[in-house]
C-alpha cells in the first residue's frame, strides 16, 4: 500500500499530514512511529490526520506523537493542519476543527496561521519539584490543551534540557499522564526565548505551540507582561501569543506563527 502524505513544519516542529476524510486509513501505533522515524521513515515530530467532523465543525484533527501515541492537541501542528486542510478541501480563510482539547478556530493569513486556542486550565505557580539528580526547581504549570510545566532559567544555552525535561516529565508530581517541559528566559518586557522537552517525542524539539502559549501566560503571571507576548523558539522563528484576562482565568487566547509546506510524497507501508 502506498500512503500519500505531505510534510510540513510549524516554526521547526515538523509533521507528516494525511487526508483521511474518507476514513480509509487505519494506521497502527507502530506504523505511525515508523513514519515519524527519521532513519526508516519520513521523519517527523508527529502525524496529523484530517478526518470528518463529528459535531458540526469543518474537520476533525487527529494528532499522534512520534511514538505513535495520540495526544489531545498540538499548537504548531494545528497551524499546519489548518493550511493543509484548507488546501485539500479548497476552503481558504477561516475554518473550525475538532480536537480532543475542544474546537479550534483558525485563520490563514498568507503563510501564517492564527489559532483561537481553547481556554487554559489548571494554572499552578511556584511549586517546588525535586529531581532524582538532586536538583530542586521552581515549576509553574498550566494545561493549554495538553499539560505543560514552565521553568524560568538564567542561561538558556546551559540548561540540561534532556535531563531536566525528562526528570519533570516523569515526576510523580505530574503522574500519571506526565507533562511537557519548557525552559524560558526573559528577553525584554514582552518577549521570551524558550526551549522545550516534548512528551511523546521524549526529547527537545525546535518548537512547541501549546508550550509557547503556556510559557507566555506564565510569563504574564510572573511579570505582568502585556498581550501579545512574543516567543522566540529554538527553530529561529518568533511566535505571538495574544490573550485577555489574568490570574489563571484567560479568554481569547491566540497563537500566530508560520505553517510551511515542505514536500509531498508517497511511502510504502
Amino acid at each position: 500500500m502506498l500512503l500519500h502524505f505531505t510534510k510540513m513544519n510549524g516554526a521547526g516542529n515538523d509533521f507528516v499530514l494525511v487526508d483521511n476524510r474518507q476514513g480509509e486509513l487505519a494506521l497502527s501505533r507502530e506504523t505511525i512511529a515508523r513514519l515519524c522515524d527519521r532513519h526508516r521513515g519520513v521523519g517527523a515530530d508527529g502525524l496529523l490526520a484530517v478526518e470528518p467532523a463529528r459535531n458540526g465543525a469543518d474537520f476533525r484533527m487527529r494528532y499522534y506523537n512520534a511514538d505513535g501515541g495520540e495526544a489531545e492537541m498540538c499548537g504548531n501542528g494545528a497551524r499546519c493542519f489548518a493550511r493543509f486542510a484548507s488546501r485539500v478541501a479548497g476552503l481558504p480563510g477561516t475554518l473550525r476543527f475538532e480536537t480532543e482539547a475542544g474546537v479550534i478556530s483558525a485563520e490563514c493569513v498568507g503563510e501564517h496561521v492564527r489559532l483561537a486556542m481553547s481556554e487554559p486550565q489548571s494554572m499552578r505557580l511556584h511549586e517546588n519539584v525535586a529531581l532524582e539528580n538532586g536538583a530542586r526547581l521552581t515549576v509553574h504549570s498550566v494545561n493549554t490543551g495538553v499539560p505543560h510545566a514552565v521553568v524560568v532559567v538564567e542561561d538558556l544555552e546551559a540548561v540540561p534540557v534532556q535531563e531536566y525535561g525528562a526528570g519533570i516529565r516523569y515526576h510523580a508530581h505530574f503522574a500519571p499522564r506526565g507533562t511537557n517541559t519548557n525552559f524560558i528566559v526573559p528577553v525584554n518586557a514582552t518577549t521570551i526565548a524558550i526551549r522545550t522537552y516534548e512528551r511523546g517525542v521524549e526529547g527537545e524539539t525546535l518548537a512547541c505551540g501549546t508550550g509557547v502559549v503556556a510559557s507566555a501566560l506564565v510569563f504574564h503571571e510572573l511579570t505582568g507582561a502585556k498581550s501579545p507576548v512574543a516567543v522566540q523558539v529554538r527553530g529561529g522563528d518568533t511566535l505571538s501569543v495574544g490573550f485577555t484576562g489574568s490570574r489563571g482565568a484567560y479568554q481569547a487566547v491566540t497563537l500566530t506563527g508560520p505553517a510551511d509546506f515542505v514536500f509531498d510524497g508517497e511511502i510504502a507501508l
